[in-house]
């Protein structure tokens, strides 16, 4: 029971600690990377799909995205997804695939990008925060009941603090890890 506990937070916890590097992936640094796309949706055939499904995105330099859709009768809904998308970016059109230029960011920019990476990595330990209370609720009633003895209670809840610790140092690294990508000139 105590054990059931402990592997549903940590896989909890781990899932919050995917999310949290998947959005923290799309947070533009200084360089073009494919996955800044990847909250982008079009409409394709009824449903909304990431534009990295109905296209294949290269990186022809390190400023440049070339977006080249399998339809090309998508091209103006890619486009259009990227203009209203809170990526800042003008996507250009040649006929057969879409130019997305990022430009230089500004001292200011990066300073903003990365209190967008601290606030991110915040919610991510408060998610954490929430599924160590959670689990720890957990052990108290399974205490209470009379299922699992008070010194194995305390014993499983260490572990459970445990988990939060690594998981946050977890997320710490990986923020820091962007705030420097995203400093660098």
């Amino acid at each position: 029971m105590l054990n059931d506990v402990i592997r549903s937070a940590e896989e909890r916890m781990e899932k919050a600690v995917q999310v949290f590097k998947r959005d923290v992936a799309t947070v533009r640094a200084g360089r073009a990377t494919p996955n800044m796309l990847d909250k982008v949706t079009v409409e394709y055939y009824g449903s909304q799909m990431p534009v990295n499904q109905v296209a294949s995105i290269t990186t022809p330099e390190p400023r440049q995205l070339v977006i080249a859709p399998w339809d090309k009768g998508l091209l103006s809904e890619i486009e259009r997804a990227i203009q209203k998308s809170d990526l800042g970016l003008n996507p250009m059109n040649d006929g057969s695939v879409i130019r997305l230029i990022l430009p230089p960011l500004t001292e200011e920019r990066r300073q903003e990008l990365v209190k967008v990476v601290r606030k991110m990595a915040e919610e991510a330990r408060v998610a954490l925060r929430n599924i160590r209370r959670d689990a720890n609720e957990d052990l108290k009633k399974l205490e209470k009941s009379g299922d699992a003895p008070e010194d194995e209670v305390r014993r499983a809840t260490d572990k459970v603090q445990a988990l939060t610790d690594r998981f946050v140092a977890e997320i710490d690294k990986a923020a820091t890890a962007k705030e420097k990508e995203i400093l660098e000139v």
